[in-house]
């Protein structure tokens, strides 16, 4: 395979082939991550602006990448990425679509959690941002795997 020398670097920093996830750490950093996701909205008017209008949606990509780690544990972190962003970017782009049935899900608690209200071009920034911070924590978790294996 035909590598640029930006992409080799970016290889090697990304394993493409991760060994198998922890599911008890995956679990505790789901539940850290929802905890922060939803302590962001519940606390916003005591956080920075742009930090209150942010996280929500930033941890909400950062939560499905570890989801899809969770349920993939041998997937590469560069697929779960892709996966993780290809769910995200499909979620805020149905908030395009209004009908009553899914506006009434949308209504609920839960609905408003996992689906959203209303497109908006920065949420995919968000999500953008929250995959790639998957992205460390995964590899950080990577290379802690390699070494207490070795």
């Amino acid at each position: 395979m035909v590598l640029r020398p930006g992409l080799r670097m970016l290889r090697k920093q990304i394993p493409m082939r991760a060994s198998r996830r922890n599911p008890w750490i995956q679990l505790a950093l789901i539940a850290l991550v929802i905890v922060l996701g939803l302590g962001s909205r519940r606390f916003s008017s005591h956080l920075p602006s742009f930090v209150a209008a942010y996280a929500g949606d930033t941890l909400w990509a950062l939560a499905a990448f570890l989801g899809l780690g969770l349920v993939f544990p041998r997937s590469s972190t560069v697929r779960l990425a892709l996966s993780a962003l290809a769910i995200s970017f499909a979620v805020e782009l149905s908030q395009l679509y209004h009908a009553p049935w899914i506006d009434a899900v949308r209504s609920t608690t839960a609905g408003a959690l996992l689906l959203g209200h209303g497109f908006l071009w920065s949420d995919l920034a968000c999500y953008t941002a929250g995959v790639g911070l998957g992205i460390l924590i995964d590899g950080a978790a990577s290379r802690d795997r390699a070494v207490a294996s070795s």
